[in-house]
């Protein structure tokens, strides 16, 4: 657990210093160029700065056990900051879009393209496609919302920094509309991204059922010979931690002992299935209930 928290920690604060470069970079090569393309990217990367600092503090409260005012944890933390990230997007957005539209309808679309806006926006993509990996290998490994998040703002950057590229290449050539143009589908981009990553987040703090979690539970429990049938499946999520609640009728001759470890049975069947779970299994005979 412990070597847990110190990798996510440790690529959490990684994201923080790339943003911090990358966001720098781009702004004083954007003002000089000029370029909306970069400047967009500016923007975006000084969001995602915001965003990785956000993640940074999540993955660090969010490990944080259970105390007498918080009974399931703080892992939750990590899915409001993913939330908060999802609404710096869409921000993003909105000025992209007005910047781009502003330019396209006035005519001022005039760049200048030198060796320094291909320098930062290669360098922008190589050390995206790093974070990017980075983040989503840990957060895979640790179930964690706010480091995936994390990972889908720099993939969001690969892409948009790629389209920015083209932008520049069309611009080299005179097609200066097409700076504004690639901003336009930068906006694209991360409005789609925010979407993904909003409803995630608000699927997790409204409690939705997590149908992957949910299915694999239900494949385990339709399996088993020990119990008579069982109802009231509960499973939620918060943050990287996953409860469950469920009932289970066993034969009425079976003693306490016997019963308990058919209960213990089921959760460790669960445990192993599903990473950092807590199951609570209520027992009761069979003959109480007759329906199924």
């Amino acid at each position: 657990m412990e070597n847990a928290i110190k990798e996510k920690n440790k690529v959490a604060f990684l994201s923080v210093i790339a943003a911090v470069f990358l966001t720098s970079f781009k702004l004083v090569v954007g003002i000089l160029t000029g370029s909306l393309g970069i400047l967009s990217e500016a923007l975006h990367s000084a969001l995602d700065f915001v965003a990785a600092a956000i993640t940074w503090l999540a993955v660090r409260l969010s490990d944080k056990p259970a105390d007498e005012d918080h009974h399931y944890g703080h892992g939750k933390i990590e899915n409001l900051s993913a939330l908060i990230e999802t609404l710096l997007l869409l921000i993003t957005c909105v000025w992209i879009i007005y910047e781009a539209v502003s330019r396209l309808i006035s005519g001022e679309t005039h760049i200048e393209v030198n060796i320094w806006s291909y320098i930062v926006v290669i360098s922008s993509i190589i050390i995206d496609v790093s974070r990017s990996r980075a983040l989503m290998r840990v957060a895979k490994k640790h179930n964690s919302q706010a480091l995936e998040a994390d990972a889908l703002h720099f993939s969001t950057d690969i892409w948009s920094s790629s389209v920015v590229l083209l932008g520049l290449i069309c611009a080299n050539f005179g097609i200066y509309v097409a700076d504004s143009i690639a901003a336009l589908f930068v906006a694209l981009i991360v409005i789609y991204v925010s979407y993904k990553l909003g409803k995630r987040s608000i699927n997790v703090l409204l409690d939705k059922v997590p149908e992957e979690s949910y299915l694999k539970i239900k494949s385990i429990l339709d399996g088993l010979n020990e119990i008579e049938q069982y109802h009231d499946l509960k499973v939620r999520a918060a943050g990287a931690e996953y409860f469950v609640e469920l009932n289970i009728h066993v034969k009425s001759e079976l003693n306490i002992l016997e019963a308990h470890d058919i209960a213990t049975m089921i959760e460790n069947k669960i445990k192993s299935k599903i990473l950092r779970c807590h199951v609570h299994v209520h027992i009761e005979p069979q003959e109480k209930f007759n329906v199924k």
